[in-house]
């Protein structure tokens, strides 16, 4: 080069950055197709589903964008295929249908955006999908709606016949990012039997009165990441579950839920192994019942990391499953004939809870949780709704509800579980209602270390606060 300035040097991007801005760049380099050059109206009133669907036919390069310029698009089911990425911008809404013939014959096909063998395909944009879930609502009630149910199709059976919202079905390379997923008839997102998929910054708000309306359900898939998402919904908000095949390496972080049913659930379709699952940085808000595990038809779970989580837990109405439990770890046979699953190596590491009911740590006789690990654990345990307390969840299968007196832990065949920092305080003016910190079922918990455990009523008086302590092991 000649005499001149130097030229200034090229900032160096970490992997990580170049890995979050590497679909910006591909995207600014790669031909969109637009849905409107194949005569898509976006009126929301007439059906766009022939000319969306030909816009993703007609894609050729890799990958191709299909943009939705602005307004609402009302659609039966499209099928998304290798290559393909749904871009919806913000101030653009893809609309599903409410009517059965919009969706196939096959009930394991309803969706409202459906990916079937597919690689490389995903949905993004700032943009909607939104699955008009209010419209399926026969009978509005606070406690819990009432559905519609297209079972007289022979389809499916039972009152939980109605369309998903988004579905990946045995497809590599997914992801999804940058939308928002809004009023589901039932799951809103549904990745079934894929390798590598990554969700982040998604939105997903499902009515809070809604039943089956679950967030993320992640099945039979491996190599799974969550972050940065935001679900406020009715039922389960990520729920990992196995039907034909074990799920491992499951990462959910940086996220924020609310739900009448459980935050996060492992089940309780268990019929194989879940392994290696983390969840950290997770705030869980107003939710009937914060990390679950619901072991109930014979897979075997192991493994698996709660850290750094903040949970709020209360109750809701009972027809929903949950006791306000901000940890929940139970394994039961489902059926008389049911095998029974184990649960081992789980550990629960600095986890904050205010709630209105304890933890609950129930294995079976074939179906001992070993190797429990609690590190670094603030319980608050306080009422404020009027709902009944003293009642033991046990739902799905095995006793149902149970009457039982409440405690701070009530513990049942468990062998093997190591209590280390825990503080439990307890508000004054409901102690009544607290037998005891811990509940051991009698000649069914084995090998426990209690190190630094405390337990307290606390006391708010006037200005200052006084712990009166009730229990401590050191």
């Amino acid at each position: 080069m000649g005499g001149g300035a130097a030229a200034a040097p090229i900032p160096r991007l970490t992997a990580i950055t170049f890995l979050f801005l590497l679909p910006i760049v591909i995207q600014s380099h790669t031909p969109s197709i637009s849905v409107r050059d194949f005569g898509a109206t976006g009126d929301g009133k007439h059906y766009d589903t022939a000319a969306i669907q030909s816009a993703i036919d007609s894609c050729r390069t890799k990958p191709c964008y299909v943009t939705f310029p602005t307004g609402t698009y009302l659609t039966a089911t499209i099928f998304l295929k290798s290559n393909v990425i749904l871009d919806i911008p913000k101030g653009s809404t893809i609309l599903g249908g409410t009517k059965l013939e919009d969706y196939p014959k096959e009930f394991d096909r309803w969706y409202v955006i459906l990916a079937e063998n597919a690689r490389d395909v995903g949905i993004t944009g700032g943009g909607v999908v939104d699955g008009q879930g209010l419209e399926f609502v026969v009978k509005f009630d606070e406690r819990k709606n009432v559905m519609v149910s297209w079972n007289q199709t022979g389809a499916c059976s039972g009152d939980e016949c109605r369309p998903r919202l988004v579905g990946f079905l045995d497809s590599t390379n997914v992801r999804v990012w940058n939308v928002t997923f809004r009023q589901p008839a039932y799951w809103c997102l549904h990745i079934v039997r894929c390798e590598n998929t990554s969700i982040h910054d998604v939105s997903i708000y499902g009515d809070f009165n809604t039943p089956n309306n679950d967030g993320i359900d992640i099945e039979d898939s491996n190599n799974t990441v969550i972050t940065r998402c935001h679900i406020d919904t009715g039922d389960d908000a990520i729920c990992p579950k196995t039907y034909t095949s074990p799920l491992y390496n499951l990462t959910a972080t940086n996220s924020w839920i609310r739900t009448k049913s459980s935050a996060i659930k492992l089940g309780s379709a268990s019929w194989f192994e879940l392994n290696n699952l983390v969840f950290d940085n997770i705030t869980i808000v107003d939710s009937h019942r914060g990390l679950a595990l619901q072991i109930r038809d014979g897979g075997n779970v192991s493994d698996i990391t709660f850290s750094n989580i903040n949970i709020s837990t209360r109750y809701y109405d009972p027809s929903w499953w949950g006791r306000a439990e901000p940890i929940y770890v139970t394994t039961c046979p489902r059926h008389s004939n049911s095998s029974e699953g184990s649960i081992s190596n789980l550990n629960f590491v600095n986890i904050s809870a205010v709630s209105e009911n304890g933890i609950f740590l129930s294995g079976s006789k074939g179906g001992l949780l070993r190797n429990l690990r609690f590190i670094n654990i603030n319980l608050t345990y306080k009422r404020w709704t009027k709902y009944m307390g003293g009642l033991v969840d046990y739902r799905p299968g095995c006793q149902g509800l149970v009457n039982h007196s409440t405690a701070g832990i009530i513990m049942e065949h468990i062998d093997g579980l190591d209590v280390e920092n825990v503080n439990m305080r307890w508000f004054d003016g409901r102690t009544v209602q607290w037998d005891n910190p811990l509940d051991f079922r009698p000649s069914t918990v084995n090998n426990i270390s209690l190190l630094n455990f405390h337990s307290g009523v606390y006391k708010q008086g006037r200005g200052s606060s006084e712990q009166i302590p009730l229990f401590g092991s050191n």
